[in-house]
């Protein structure tokens, strides 16, 4: 199939839950190196709590994206929570009421996500932020959707684009945010929500697959 069902879609969800807190130590090291090291710490706590809040038994794909970006909104200080809030806000708001997601759905809610991060943040690509991750991996998806109207291939695509978006930021001078202090200080190491960014991407591209095998 080239789709998967709302009702199953809550395991993307929880896997990224478990890929956060696997990462955790990982998160805050990068984002100790020219930030203020939290970004671990901050996206776990509002990982987890969603962890707990959610019914995994009967939660739906919908369901499960929209507590994760209420708590991430309403509960997570710093600059993370309120941006990750969003685009999990739009993913939620782009899958309510499908019975199924497909490609085209899921393109859909990746750009609602993505306009909506780059509305918010006020940054732009090259400004060593998670926007160097997620705008070529929407870009790839879509352009992949297009040529083959594979869902499966298009997840493949966006995993690829979003690593090597996350590669790109080391080598750039950080613009926005407390590391922009640093000027090319800045330069020579990863950035912590572009590298959050693609993990949170490649998790969520590898359990829609698994959905996708499965139908």
């Amino acid at each position: 199939m080239n789709s998967f069902a709302n009702r199953d879609g809550a395991v993307v969800v929880r896997e990224m839950i478990r890929v956060i807190g696997e990462n955790r130590a990982y998160l805050s090291e990068i984002d100790g190196a020219i930030g203020d090291g939290d970004h671990g710490v901050n996206m776990d706590k509002g990982f987890s709590l969603c962890l707990s809040r959610v019914d995994w038994e009967t939660a739906d794909f919908t369901t499960a994206m929209k507590t994760l970006s209420r708590i991430l909104l309403m509960e997570i200080g710093g600059s993370m929570g309120p941006i990750y809030g969003t685009f999990f806000d739009q993913i939620a708001k782009g899958a309510k009421d499908r019975e199924r997601i497909d490609g085209s759905a899921f393109s859909a809610m990746l750009g609602s996500a993505a306009s909506e991060i780059e509305k918010l943040g006020g940054a732009v690509r090259g400004d060593k932020t998670l926007l160097d991750s997620l705008l070529p991996a929407v870009e790839a998806f879509d352009a992949s959707f297009e040529e083959t109207g594979d869902f499966a291939k298009a997840l493949t695509a966006l995993q690829a684009a979003a690593e090597e978006g996350r590669e790109s930021t080391r080598d750039m001078v950080a613009r926005v945010g407390r590391a922009s202090r640093l000027g090319e200080r800045s330069r020579g190491v990863l950035d912590a929500g572009a590298t959050s960014c693609c993990l949170l991407l490649n998790s969520m591209a590898e359990s829609v697959k698994e959905l996708l095998k499965e139908e």
